[in-house]
């Protein structure tokens, strides 16, 4: 955040440098001065953020790609027999990965989870996002804050994708926690706000009913492991502290309050986090609040200094309504 104000304010300051070649300081007005410095204050300020930057904006993408990977808009498409045997390979890694986290070898269980996700074609949306939580895990068992909150995000982005009409959602597959498969969005089978009609005469009605439980199942475990990973998000962004971080935390731990089949024990962290988290985030804001007016008042006086003045010749009033700021000479 600091990095942005500074980069703002001291493009600022060679406009005012540049003005100071023009006019000397002689001949430049105290009005201009004034008015120069204000601005200064003003680039720094829009930079600073009302609330924290949203979560898939603060990932890096991945830049290993996995089987299947293609560049364009469309993911190369396996056929069967090549979808389960990658499948199955995955899953071996993937079981292998479990154990190693069980035995508490987090880093080996990171490294046999990103073997298991290299075999996952990249348009199973749903196996990537199991995964991604699992790393997530692996992250914050090792106090990796920041990687747990980017692993837990491309989670919830993967579970965004699979939820959304679109060419590139696909149906799922079954892994070893026994999740089903589930119609592409947009498909036959989702049409009509969610309502799938049942089998014409002429049809297997069982099918019919059949699928509409497999449907039912899998939004279930989206929605469970979509909780999982926003309470792995949740707990890293509180831990990582910072006013983003923990208004990110805050958000999360609200979204999942909403969520009637959270088990008891993670509703009471959630409840828990809702009575602490605000006052964390106040203290955070008016911290970070400080050190920017701070650091702008050193930039300020640097610029001031050619005419004899600094910033405590000034004073600010905020405009309540606004925002904004108004700066004058103190008598």
């Amino acid at each position: 955040m600091h990095e942005s104000i500074s980069s703002a304010a001291f493009a600022e300051s060679d406009t005012f440098n540049r003005e100071l070649v023009r006019n000397p300081p002689n001949r430049i007005s105290t009005g201009r001065a004034q008015g120069l410095i204000l601005s200064s204050y003003m680039a720094a300020s829009d930079k600073m953020p009302v609330s924290r930057m949203k979560s898939g904006e603060a990932t890096d993408p991945d830049p290993i790609p996995r089987e299947g990977d293609v560049q364009g808009p469309s993911a190369t498409r396996f056929s069967p027999e090549e979808e389960t045997a990658l499948l199955a390979k995955s899953n071996a890694e993937k079981a292998a990965a479990n154990e190693l986290f069980k035995s508490a070898q987090y880093s080996q269980a990171i490294s046999t989870y990103d073997r298991a996700l290299a075999s996952v074609p990249n348009y199973l949306e749903y196996e990537i996002a199991v995964l991604k939580s699992n790393i997530a895990a692996c992250h914050l068992k090792l106090s990796d804050w920041k990687a747990a909150v980017d692993e837990a995000t491309k989670s919830i982005e993967a579970l965004d994708r699979l939820e959304k009409p679109g060419p590139n959602t696909t149906t799922g597959t079954p892994n070893e926690e026994g999740a089903p498969n589930i119609p592409a969005a947009g498909s036959d089978a989702t049409k009509n706000d969610g309502v799938i009609e049942l089998a014409d005469d002429d049809q297997d009605e069982a099918e019919a009913l059949k699928r509409i439980e497999k449907d039912d199942q899998r939004k279930d475990d989206i929605k469970r492991i979509r909780a999982k990973a926003l309470m792995r998000r949740a707990r890293a962004r509180s831990e990582q502290g910072g006013w983003g971080n923990l208004q990110g935390a805050l958000e999360d731990y609200q979204t999942l309050s909403s969520y009637p089949s959270l088990p008891p024990s993670d509703m009471k962290v959630v409840s828990t986090a809702l009575r602490t988290l605000p006052p964390r985030v106040n203290a955070a804001k008016e911290k970070e609040m400080g050190e920017m007016m701070g650091k702008l008042k050193e930039l300020g006086n640097g610029i001031l200094k050619p005419f004899g003045l600094s910033t405590d010749s000034f004073k600010f009033e905020k405009d309540e309504k606004t925002g904004g700021y108004s700066m004058g000479m103190k008598n």
